[in-house]
């Protein structure tokens, strides 16, 4: 099922951001407040800035939604993104994507590409590297810009960071991994890659945005036809191409859509072996793709219309039948009871049932074998 749909604008109350670490400007030049996922740096005596980082620009690796998505109750909130990780010949290289600018854009998130200016050779793989580390004192020259920045949008922003920065940005990474390889003894990809990036960027940046769309197609596509450990799914996942008011495009999976009589049904999935519920990060990385899904506008698939229904399934091995978030309390108690939940680990489903009904979402927990089509059927809502 091919899905088109739009976004107008944004509305979402986020219920599951973690207390963020607070470091100073030593910490961040030290790198050591790179050791979190995501901080609140104490820029100034009167500004502070919510900041995450990437370690990959492709957005599958290391929960990058997760830790973005713990940034979005604070207004200057910043993503830290390199435009480009190389991890040797024996390893995978990764480069941003405009529509993960654009993206970021829509969250109102403020985007900083960079780049990586030291690394050694793994250990277990000589043809690989690791320990990657930005550069922190161009990072923080570029926090002074946006400490200066006049403009309160993200928009103007991640604009004026691509148009104006990410040429530069693109020949500093090319140059220190000449500078890795060497130090290192470990080959690296070819840069002819990294060479026709940035020649298309040099040369119109509408270039750039429609080259970067067409990979991020082709990774849709990829996506589509991929099966995670992560996702336990009763049927085909489907294709979602979102536009939004800026211009931007996100070619997305969604693990399942169903049409349910005017109701289009939108199910992120995410799986545990072991656990009673999926790791947080993959948790927020479906909390994320809900702050696009709950605000979705003009729905068609196969020309016809609908509403969007969004949920999010969280399923385990471990789960007996199952529980939702439209169920009363009494009803919730008595699957907390069979399946032998914690305290913990109640209080966390409570919390994700809690971002849900603020947020105008579907959640379930259920073993892999509910299908959440026949909880709707059924009239449970």
């Amino acid at each position: 099922m091919n899905i088109e749909a739009e976004i107008e604008s944004i509305s979402y109350h986020p219920q599951m951001c973690d207390s963020l670490t607070v470091f100073r400007i030593e910490d961040f030049k030290s790198g050591r407040a790179f050791k979190r996922g995501r901080f609140l740096l104490e820029y100034s005596a009167q500004e502070s800035f919510a900041i995450s980082h990437w370690t990959s620009p492709k957005r599958t690796r290391t929960y990058p939604y997760g830790r973005v998505y713990d940034t979005l109750n604070f207004d200057n909130r910043i993503t830290i993104i390199p435009f480009v990780k190389d991890e040797g010949i024996d390893g995978d290289r990764d480069f941003l994507q405009w529509d993960t600018v654009s993206l970021m854009s829509l969250l109102k998130v403020y985007v900083i590409p960079a780049f990586y200016k030291t690394a050694k050779k793994s250990p277990r793989n000589p043809k690989k590297i690791t320990g990657q580390e930005f550069d922190y004192e161009y990072l923080l020259e570029r926090l002074k810009t946006f400490a200066e920045f006049n403009q309160s949008d993200a928009v103007h922003w991640n604009m004026q960071e691509i148009q104006e920065q990410i040429v530069h940005v693109a020949e500093l990474a090319k140059r220190h991994y000449q500078k890795i390889a060497k130090r290192t003894g470990v080959e690296l990809h070819s840069p002819d890659g990294l060479d026709e990036r940035i020649q298309r960027m040099e040369e119109d940046i509408a270039n750039y945005r429609a080259y970067s769309r067409t990979q991020a197609q082709s990774a849709q596509v990829r996506e589509q036809l991929t099966r995670h450990e992560q996702e336990r799914v009763s049927g085909d996942k489907s294709i979602v191409t979102i536009k939004n008011f800026i211009g931007g495009y996100y070619y997305w999976t969604v693990d399942e859509a169903s049409v349910i009589g005017d109701k289009l049904l939108l199910v992120e999935k995410k799986h545990s072996r072991q656990s009673r519920l999926p790791h947080i990060g993959d948790i927020k990385d479906a909390l994320l793709k809900m702050v696009l899904f709950t605000n979705l506008s003009k729905v068609t698939a196969g020309g016809q219309s609908y509403k969007a229904f969004p949920a999010v399934g969280l399923t385990a091995d471990s789960i007996q039948e199952y529980c939702h978030s439209a169920m009363d309390d009494l009803q919730v108690e008595m699957f907390f009871k069979r399946n032998g939940f914690n305290e913990r680990t109640r209080a966390l489903v409570q919390r994700i049932f809690l971002e849900g009904r603020v947020n105008h979402f579907f959640v379930f927990i259920s073993s892999p074998a509910v299908d959440v089509r026949q909880i709707l059927i059924k009239g449970e809502l």
